[in-house]
């Protein structure tokens, strides 16, 4: 790589500055590596990955089945813990649920006692009624009384007028 393939971040320091003065014959310690390797039989890379693979893979395969089975754990942690949550959360409502039913009884009682003045009520309006009833019935009693009694007191003051003598 030459000065001028160099990203600036590489010459020039934090303050902008260069670390130290470039010349020409800077090359990168990269250079060379392709030209200095042997060349690699693909058999050979083939084999040595088969083996790396068979040495590291079941061991891979036992973490990926470990790292699933944690996972799996956590869900259910985390499900247990929300459920945990909402029972905490209901703890929470019970006072209030508490205020309701204290709430409820009050009313409760209310109604009991109107329903208690009702009754009693319909009880002196019946009581009422009957002696109103009774009240009419006398009434009408006396003014049939009354009526007689005049109807009689006139029957007899046509009894006792004068009745002129009949001539024979």
């Amino acid at each position: 790589m030459s000065v001028a393939e160099r990203s600036e971040e590489e010459v020039l320091g934090a303050a902008g500055t260069p670390l130290r003065p470039l010349d020409p014959s800077d090359a990168s310690p990269d250079e060379g590596v392709v030209k200095d390797l042997p060349l690699i039989d693909e058999k050979a890379v083939e084999q040595l990955t088969e083996g790396l693979l068979s040495h590291y893979l079941p061991d891979l395969q036992r973490s990926k089945s470990a790292l699933q089975e944690l996972t799996q754990n956590q869900v259910v942690l985390l499900e247990t813990l929300e459920q945990e949550i909402s029972k905490f959360k209901e703890c929470n409502t019970i006072p209030e649920i508490d205020a309701l039913f204290s709430e409820a009884k009050h009313y409760h009682n209310k109604l009991v006692n109107i329903r208690n003045e009702m009754m009693m009520l319909h009880e002196k309006t019946t009581k009422l009624k009957k002696r109103a009833l009774k009240l009419q019935q006398k009434k009408q009693k006396e003014e049939l009384e009354r009526e007689q009694q005049r109807e009689k007191e006139l029957e007899r003051e046509k009894q006792l007028t004068a009745k002129p003598a009949r001539r024979t």
